[in-house]
């Protein structure tokens, strides 16, 4: 039997649902909420909810975004015949700060078995049929997955999927080290890396 209230309960066992968020964290969190002055469980409630309701996936290149098709897609000063592949959308944040003028497309994750992470739980088939639909518009797709066992199992997969429809299929150049999130590199980094890109 627990002594804790069932309101109490729940709101650890979701918690726990986040990445990173083991039992002991979640507990932390649920009673700092409970106890701090500062923190307010309503403000909280109500951008969850917003961030389900009003935000949705780009149409072109899965961005998260409030419209139809997000700002970069839309602006027509972008260079519409390279394609940057990502794993999340905090990298599209990232290489933005390298002056990169191509376009995006965000997968939302890599293939993991393991996790139960194959192509169709990721937003291949949108790349796939991306690529199809605009034969000779685009001249090079840029595999920037993260330089781990996923992320080369994802570029092989991607490159393999793609080539039958665009010319050039690139990889970033290891100047990002094993193991390293995209997101956390610098920009000088991103760069090197964007410039040293090699083929599949």
């Amino acid at each position: 039997m627990s002594l804790l209230p069932p309101q109490i309960t729940r709101t650890i066992e979701e918690f726990q649902k986040l990445p990173g968020i083991g039992p002991k964290s979640a507990e932390r969190l649920v009673f700092h909420l409970l106890r701090s002055q500062r923190a307010n469980p309503e403000a909280l409630g109500r951008a969850l909810l917003d961030l389900k309701s009003e935000l949705r996936f780009c149409v072109e290149c899965q961005m998260v975004t409030t419209k139809e098709r997000c700002a970069l897609c839309e602006d027509t000063a972008r260079d519409r015949s390279i394609i940057l592949v990502v794993e999340e959308p905090l990298e599209v944040v990232a290489f933005e700060k390298t002056a990169f003028k191509g376009l995006y497309h965000v997968l939302h994750g890599v293939l993991s078995p393991i996790d139960g992470m194959g192509p169709e739980q990721l937003k291949i088939r949108e790349l796939i049929e991306r690529a199809k639909s605009a034969p000779g518009t685009i001249r090079e797709i840029i595999i920037a997955t993260d330089p781990d066992v996923e992320g080369e199992a994802t570029a092989t997969y991607l490159s393999q999927q793609l080539k039958q429809f665009v010319p050039s299929i690139t990889r970033l150049a290891h100047g990002l080290p094993m193991g390293a999130d995209i997101e956390f590199a610098d920009q000088v980094t991103l760069r090197e890396a964007l410039n040293g890109r090699r083929s599949l």
